[in-house]
């Protein structure tokens, strides 16, 4: 596996290359030992399926408050998607700023998103299907969530958002008195 660092501290890109015979490949999706550098002591506690229908759909920015936040390890099983870490960390260099990468089954990456920071993404290809793996329960409680379109963010989704849930429409913008997110 090859950990390639973002700008944001804690956000990585973990590519996995296939080994691949005549009949076909095989790829590893997770390794403890070799991800110990990003993922330290954490556990994984709980692993997600999802699946989006349609092309344009855009799930997120969402988070945990602690002391019930999580680290994420997502990738893209089938299909095609933009994914987006966004730091609301407070006091970090880069507070506010997002990182995002396209996840597919061939380019064979996922992505790593650290407590503090919110995650989303759009579908590029009709059903699409994402698996992620929680150092953390989820906890409804401790939920959190920033609007997808919030100006203060600017996240260049590379479509025209197309479906977006009425719980993730009604996550709020951010307030100019937002100072992050304390772990």
């Amino acid at each position: 596996m090859d950990i390639i660092a973002s700008y944001i501290e804690g956000v990585v890109t973990v590519k996995s290359p296939p080994v691949e015979d005549d009949r076909g490949s095989l790829r590893r999706l997770f390794c403890q030992k070799e991800l110990t550098p990003v993922i330290s002591e954490r556990q994984v506690v709980q692993i997600n399926h999802t699946v989006t229908n349609n092309k344009g759909a855009v799930r997120g920015l969402h988070f945990q408050y602690p002391p019930h936040a999580e680290m994420k390890i997502v990738r893209c099983i089938k299909g095609k998607v933009w994914d987006v870490a966004v730091d609301l960390r407070q006091g970090s260099a880069t507070f506010l700023q997002w990182f995002a990468q396209e996840l597919t089954p061939e380019n064979g990456k996922m992505m790593v998103i650290p407590e503090g920071c919110a995650h989303g993404f759009q579908v590029l290809e009709n059903e699409s299907e994402l698996l992620y793996l929680h150092t953390a329960f989820y906890n409804p409680d401790a939920e959190g969530g920033v609007n997808v379109l919030d100006p203060k963010l600017a996240v260049d989704w590379p479509m025209e958002i197309q479906d977006l849930s009425d719980r993730d429409r009604q996550h709020p913008l951010l307030s100019d008195d937002f100072t992050g997110v304390v772990l």
